[in-house]
């Protein structure tokens, strides 16, 4: 959608979006590739050295909407997606946007009650999974699993009653016709944590793809050109794995490099990049972190690099000479949410960076500094990140919950959650969280579900957690606890409550620290005063 520009005021002097009235995702990701050449390259599946074509894929989506058709998925339906990164995580969502119905990413390392509340909350009634995904989902309560089918990719489990998805495809036809989608028509739930409460799901329509569209242009210095290939570790349940890189390299029809890492390694990512000449990457900042650590002056093997972008966190002025240093490339630092997503970028090409200055503006997106009145900051004043409404990238609202909703703007303006300084030249400083979520290793954690487990242990009374700096992780969740009559936190019990949070909920949510204290500072409405504790967290160093 970026026009050519040489300076950033005449790229956002001639931007203008390209929304169609009918607009459906799947089909624009891959039937037009597949129509036009068939044997193009979609994904480069590292772990089978093997390439899927846009051909293939198109195919294999078919063959999945004509098989969750035949389960009886109808238009609106939830079905969801329990994958790492692999062909059927990508032919899945490209099925069920194709039908109409609305998919709903799960993350691989969800444990039960964070999948339960999923299932239950959107109304999902078919999931895509492996084996260890069947697992998990069938450790749900008994009613969230009624009436709940599980494909899994991997052959058919009897113990776990799911059905072989590959057996079945085998019998499906591999024509579709495409429901005709508006725009605006719902085509996915991505759930994103709040500072209290359950995670609330994004309902975002079909033009969310071109709204992204401009935000990774940039930030990849005008994606896409000619012998463009792409990976990220992100995983692609995550709005950052799935709409910064897969479903915008498939539309512009990039090679997506595909990769299953049982652990993230900087060795493994840099050996992965040099394999499969990796020219564009969005590393989150915790990897960019672990791969500084561990090849400060030179990488181990020769890139092929041309951009690299990353977002979550500001990355400083160090990291940022590191990537020239290492990477052979400037990294272009972005922002956004899974609200409202790649709102502001840099973009080396048109733009020196700034240090501690996430960007600018993307072209389409209108981004300002407000008062808590909805008022207008002056240049320098510090205040709250909104962006305005109408906008592409936006979402249509909470799925199930419109208080929430209302709750998320002031006016025609979507708060971010985050505060913010507009410098000279509409640059945006990030200054912080204006609320209590938790980001850790590129994760953005809501403390209500953590404490919300962590008081269902026999052990706990009242549970606060937050977020305590890190210098690896930006953050890492400590937890504090106020234990129920006849209990001390010794190590064991210090243990048992880590691994009560991290298998119920997931690996990454567990509190790294635990601490015992008599009683938890409130207000006197009773609300946990979670500012107290993360200022006490970052006094102890």
């Amino acid at each position: 959608m970026l026009p050519e520009a040489a300076t950033y005021e005449e790229l956002a002097d001639r931007f203008r979006w390209d929304v169609p009235e009918r607009f459906n995702m799947g089909a624009a990701c891959c039937d037009r590739w597949a129509e036009a050449d068939p044997d193009r390259p979609a994904l480069i599946l590292d772990d089978e050295d093997r390439t899927i074509s846009f051909g293939e894929l198109r195919d294999m989506s078919n063959r999945i909407a004509n098989l969750l058709a035949a389960q009886g998925v109808l238009h609106g339906d939830r079905v969801g997606v329990l994958l790492p990164q692999a062909v059927e995580t990508a032919a899945g969502h490209i099925a069920i946007y194709k039908m109409g119905a609305i998919a709903v990413p799960l993350f691989v390392l969800f444990g039960p009650d964070a999948l339960e509340h999923r299932i239950v909350d959107a109304g999902i009634g078919h999931v895509i999974t492996n084996r260890d995904g069947a697992a998990k989902l069938r450790a749900m309560s008994k009613g969230a699993q009624e009436g709940l089918t599980i494909a899994t990719i991997d052959g058919a489990h009897d113990a776990l009653e799911t059905v072989d998805l590959h057996a079945l495809l085998a019998g499906q036809p591999a024509d579709f016709d495409v429901i005709d989608t508006a725009a605006g028509d719902p085509a996915l739930i991505i759930y994103t944590s709040g500072t209290t409460g359950a995670p609330k799901g994004a309902l975002h329509a079909h033009r969310v793809l071109l709204g992204h569209l401009p935000g990774v242009e940039m930030h990849h210095e005008f994606f896409p050109q000619p012998g463009d290939v792409i990976w990220t570790p992100a995983d692609w349940a995550w709005i950052g794995g799935l709409l910064d890189v897969l479903l915008p390299a498939l539309f512009h029809g990039v090679p997506v490099v595909a990769r299953r890492f049982d652990k993230f390694t900087a060795e493994d990512a840099f050996a992965l990049m040099a394999r499969r000449k990796v020219t564009n990457a969005f590393l989150p900042p915790t990897a960019l972190k672990m791969m500084r650590a561990a090849y400060p002056e030179a990488p181990p093997r020769r890139l092929h690099l041309r951009t690299v972008g990353s977002g979550g966190e500001s990355l400083g002025a160090e990291l940022v000479d590191w990537g020239r240093r290492v990477l052979g490339v400037t990294i272009n630092e972005f922002y956004g949410q899974t609200e409202c997503n790649l709102v502001i970028s840099s973009c080396a090409a048109l733009m020196p960076p700034r240090p501690g200055v996430i960007g600018r503006p993307v072209p389409g997106h209108s981004v300002a500094i407000l008062r808590e009145d909805g008022t207008e900051c002056a240049e320098g004043e510090q205040g709250l990140i909104a962006v305005r409404r109408p906008d592409p990238v936006m979402f249509l609202e909470y799925w199930n919950n419109p208080d929430a909703t209302a709750e998320k703007f002031i006016g025609d303006w979507l708060i971010m959650g985050d505060v913010g300084v507009r410098e000279t030249g509409g640059w945006i400083r990030f200054v912080g969280r204006d609320d209590d979520v938790i980001t850790s290793a590129g994760y953005r954690i809501g403390p209500g579900s953590i404490e919300d487990c962590l008081i269902r242990h026999r052990a706990v009374r009242m549970a606060a957690a937050i977020g305590k700096p890190d210098p690896e992780r930006t953050e890492i969740v400590k937890a504090y606890v106020v234990l129920a009559e006849g209990y001390a936190l010794d190590a064991a019990l210090e243990a048992g409550l880590k691994a009560h949070v991290r298998d119920r909920l997931a690996a990454h949510e567990y509190p790294r620290e635990i601490e015992a204290v008599d009683e938890l500072p409130v207000t006197t409405t009773g609300k946990i005063m979670r500012r107290v504790l993360r200022d006490r967290a970052a006094r102890e160093g």
